[in-house]
């Protein structure tokens, strides 16, 4: 349980207008605040990447409902007050309209109709339904395009809706209680008495070629014991005791722990090993990079997630050389995609390899997860899968021998800039001109070195001290490398990039923190770093923007040129406390969580550079992602920076030196798994509790 000393622990936020989004698994569900969908707009029901649910529009006598409230008590869950217009004769709206929505594997919708005027009322209530089985991404771009005709049949309570398009069939069957189905909505004829209530229940059940998936919340059992409802309990009974008197704190904490539970998707061919999908709602699929980064920041609250995305990216490793998915022997993929669409996906492909940093990330993260007390055996049978990474990195990520590694999409379909920053202009220099290809990349540099390291610490795990060695010295001779390379002495500072002619990119941007977390300074550069990253031009007051608001192609409301992205601010927190720069981590965790209370404790995936002396609040981006994986994760990353955690569970070190801000009053983590000892930790350190620990998973 996490909550504020003297608060409630319940965590049920208001939506603060606009769509509201909800999220369980790979699916997910965006309308408007009466509950509304709009086919116009990019809301809707989302099922393995297709909209299966385009319009949902509920209408009393005719007339659309006006929003009165919207609550959301879990993440897959929200209940829509409205009310109609007036009766005939009444000056005041007596009819209350309440939708209980929960999505999880389509959409289970309770409506309560309640009177509140003294005569029964004679009511029509229409649900007008439509269903285009769009792909994710047009309906994201607003390219939606009608490619093969929808089958629409009423049949009793049921409206089933249908379409076959490149070998893949998608349907939705919606069940309406006592309704009467035509082909295009629901209906209800219906009395609710004076003073008294009406109620029915409507059902999205979507369908592929294998068939009708069930429905995850059963009509004859509470929504209590639904399988969505006893998995967030299960996980918020896993997750380590908080006590935080900064209210703040606490209900982003509880935030990050419903969100990171909601975002949980499932391989099915490995039953029971969870992943996290990187954000709602467009990114609801296994992508490398944010899957491993999102793990790192949550382990210490949740180490079985990061083993099962390991084990998952593990399974899928790229075998052979396939230009147009990018796919090659050794490397982790960057993104999966479900929809009947798939083959207009990323590569042409339902897998697609065009990233640059998960390969090396999952190096790092399966150190991480080593040192947090996985199982040997766990460990060892993923070491194969580390080697090959390594193996790409030397062999297919150096593009063009020079010993580091750079990125060059292989074919048009794939992604230009294959870094976090992949938007088309994130790599520029100063004057603002673009890079151009092959393009080497600082942070990645960094998370070869971390990954090389974190290889030398496996080996020592194993026995294998000769191995240690050789990685160590492997480690330390890339990391002179890069320093020669990168580092710029006019300006203090690494260069974003060395571009195809190994000319350094020298935009002063947030890359280089994920070189603090990487620990591949030397001390004198990291003070000048550090440095960097707190001055006016890159620390708004709400976190550390991507783009110095002194570089050519700043803009606050861009996407990755003067923004700022928690988990970006997370990782330089990270590094900031390595390298003991404690008043500036505090100053950017503090920040962050500044921005959290705006929105309800959830920090969204970016929000705009504008300066904080210049805005009361921070300034929402306008497609963020929100619940987005790595921010979600974020609270917890900051908070366990600042704990100043060191545990190496195998070697039997278990460490906290904490350098807490004061400004978050008292703190206590309990029950914290590290190997088979679970551990407290508060302001003051370390405060051991000896008993057994629950197994990862």
């Amino acid at each position: 349980m996490i909550g504020a000393t003297g608060t409630p622990q319940d965590l049920t936020p208001a939506s603060p207008g606009g769509d509201v989004t909800l999220v369980e698994g790979a699916s997910f569900c965006v309308s408007d605040s009466t509950g509304d969908m709009r086919p116009d707009r990019p809301h809707g029901v989302f099922f393995q990447d297709t909209r299966v649910v385009s319009g949902w529009q509920l209408l009393l006598d005719d007339e659309p409902l006006q929003p009165l409230s919207v609550a959301v008590p879990e993440p897959f869950s929200a209940v829509f007050t409205t009310r109609a217009a007036p009766r005939p004769g009444q000056a005041d709206a007596t009819l209350v309209v309440q939708r209980r929505r929960m999505a999880a594997d389509g959409l289970r919708e309770d409506v309560v109709v309640r009177n509140h005027g003294t005569e029964p009322a004679g009511i029509t209530l229409h649900l007008s339904v439509e269903a285009d089985f769009a792909d994710l991404f047009d309906v994201k771009e607003g390219r939606v395009a009608r490619r093969a005709p929808v089958q629409r049949s009423g049949q009793g309570e049921d409206l089933v809706l249908g379409v076959a398009r490149g070998g893949r069939r998608r349907g939705v069957r919606v069940h309406g209680q006592g309704a009467t189905a035509l082909p295009g909505a629901l209906v209800w004829r219906v009395v609710v008495p004076a003073h008294g209530e009406w109620s029915t229940t409507v059902e999205v059940l979507p369908s592929t070629e294998d068939g009708e998936v069930g429905t995850s919340f059963p009509l004859d059992r509470p929504v209590e014991a639904a399988a969505p409802a006893r998995r967030m309990r299960d996980r918020r009974r896993a997750s380590p005791d908080v006590e935080c008197e900064d209210p703040v704190l606490a209900q982003a904490l509880q935030r990050s722990v419903l969100d990171l539970g909601a975002l949980r998707i499932a391989d099915p061919r490995r039953p029971g090993a969870d992943v996290v999908a990187a954000g709602a709602p467009w990114f609801m699929a296994l992508f490398g990079r944010d899957s491993l980064l999102t793990s790192w920041l949550a382990l210490p609250f949740d180490p079985g997630l990061a083993l099962g995305t390991l084990q998952t990216l593990a399974d899928h490793q790229g075998r052979r050389v396939d230009p147009m998915s990018e796919e090659e022997p050794g490397r982790i993929l960057h993104e999966v995609r479900l929809g009947v669409d798939a083959d207009r996906a990323l590569g042409g492909s339902s897998v697609y390899y065009g990233s640059v940093d998960a390969t090396p990330l999952f190096v790092v993260v399966l150190d991480e997860v080593a040192r947090w007390g996985a199982p040997l055996e766990e460990v060892r049978a993923l070491l194969p899968a580390a080697d090959r990474a390594l193996e790409w990195v030397e062999r297919y990520g150096d593009l063009d021998g020079d010993g580091f590694v750079e990125y060059r999409r292989k074919t048009d379909r794939g992604l230009l800039n294959q870094g976090w920053k992949d938007s088309s202009d994130s790599i520029s220099f100063s004057d603002g001109r673009l890079a151009e290809g092959p393009i080497a990349l600082v942070e990645v540099q960094a998370y070869v070195y971390a990954a090389l390291t974190a290889r030398a610490h496996l080996a020592s795990l194993v026995g294998d001290e000769a191995g240690a060695r050789g990685w160590e010295e492997k480690a330390e001779r890339f990391r002179r490398a890069v320093d020669e390379a990168f580092w710029m002495p006019g300006r203090g500072c690494y260069a974003l990039a060395l571009d195809g002619r190994k000319e350094q990119v020298d935009a002063l941007a947030s890359n280089q923190g994920h070189c603090l977390w990487a620990g591949l300074p030397d001390p004198d550069k990291a003070a000048q770093v550090a440095q960097h990253l707190l001055s006016p031009a890159m620390f708004s007051g709400w976190g550390i923007r991507t783009l110095a608001s002194t570089e050519a192609r700043y803009n606050p409301v861009s996407y990755h040129n003067g923004s700022v992205w928690p988990h970006d601010n997370a990782l330089a927190v990270a590094g900031l406390v390595r390298y003991g720069h404690v008043e500036a981590a505090q100053r950017v965790a503090t920040g962050l969580l500044a921005a959290s209370a705006s929105t309800g404790g959830r920090l969204p995936e970016l929000f705009c550079g504008f300066d904080r002396a210049e805005s009361p609040v921070p300034v929402p981006y306008p497609t963020s992602c929100s619940p987005q994986a790595w921010a979600a994760a974020t609270p917890i990353g900051l908070l366990t920076a600042l704990l100043r955690l060191r545990v190496c569970a195998p070697h039997g070190r278990v460490e906290s030196d904490p350098v807490l801000p004061a400004s978050w009053g008292g703190v206590r983590v309990s029950g914290l798994a590290a190997g088979e000892e679970r551990i407290d930790v508060d302001g003051d350190g370390l405060r051991p509790v000896r008993e057994p620990a629950a197994s990862a998973g």
